[in-house]
């Protein structure tokens, strides 16, 4: 397997040979997908807790009589079927989430992992990179020379469902001509780097670039329909801080 050769000017001239065993392998969609389940469980922390009847600070004394009063029969405050209760099966915070993959498996799936990056034309190999010092914003110039910035290796079939709809109220008017900011209603488990690449990759005809991004997770408000009470969905919205000189104008577009 070749794998072509990213000089210092960012061009890929030459290639070199790679391990048909690490970069030639078939995709193994479900070996992934263990170990992503295995990696996510051992994630887990397993700090969480509940209490027990025996642990809720209640009066042990009879609510009321067992007859004559028209309710149902209680024994104790505490009990699991009451509001403020105790658990029947708590959760305890020794519990273990750990899973367990073997050498082989582990291996097999990183290399599955990186022969589907092969093939998607997703891994590159760089001759060398030399800094003139150590910082962030040097090498992610560093890295955007060489080509491999902006939405490489991103699925842009995703990022076109990252940005749901404008939101056009007087706040988001205001924001934009005194912050040069845009507000987006994104999905729920957008993060920054998505909306950053979705804003660029839908005006990139217009060379949209972002400067930085903010996320707000906005609470559904409390409504009520008669008897029935509840809120309304929780959405995620986003800031995007355009740099000087771009704009988007919507007003426009439609």
């Amino acid at each position: 397997m070749d794998l072509k050769l990213i000089d210092d000017s960012g061009k890929a001239g030459t290639t070199v040979a790679g391990s048909d065993a690490l970069f030639a392998r078939e995709y193994n969609e479900a070996l992934i997908h263990q170990l992503v389940i295995a990696f996510q469980a051992n994630a887990r922390s397993g700090n969480r807790a509940q209490k027990s009847r025996g642990q809720i600070n209640k009066s042990h004394k009879k609510p009321w009589q067992q007859k004559g009063t028209g309710r149902a029969r209680a024994g104790q405050a505490n009990s699991p079927l009451w509001r403020g209760g105790g658990k029947i099966f708590p959760n305890l915070p020794d519990e273990n989430f750990s899973q367990k993959v073997n050498r082989k498996m582990y291996r097999a799936g990183i290399a599955s992992i990186l022969s589907q990056l092969v093939r998607e034309g997703r891994l590159s190999v760089v001759e060398r990179i030399v800094l003139d010092a150590p910082k962030t914003r040097v090498f992610a110039q560093k890295i955007k020379a060489f080509g491999l910035s902006g939405t490489a290796g991103v699925n842009e079939g995703r990022l076109m469902t990252v940005l749901l709809a404008p939101v056009v109220s007087e706040k988001a008017t205001f924001v934009a001509d005194k912050h040069n900011q845009v507000i987006f209603r994104v999905r729920p488990d957008a993060t920054k780097k998505d909306v950053k690449a979705a804003v660029e990759l839908v005006w990139k005809d217009k060379k949209v670039e972002v400067e930085s991004v903010q996320i707000v997770n906005v609470h559904g408000k409390p409504k009520r329909f008669g008897a029935y009470s509840g809120r309304r969905r929780r959405w995620k919205k986003a800031y995007v801080c355009l740099k000087p000189g771009h704009e988007i104008n919507f007003a426009q577009e439609a």
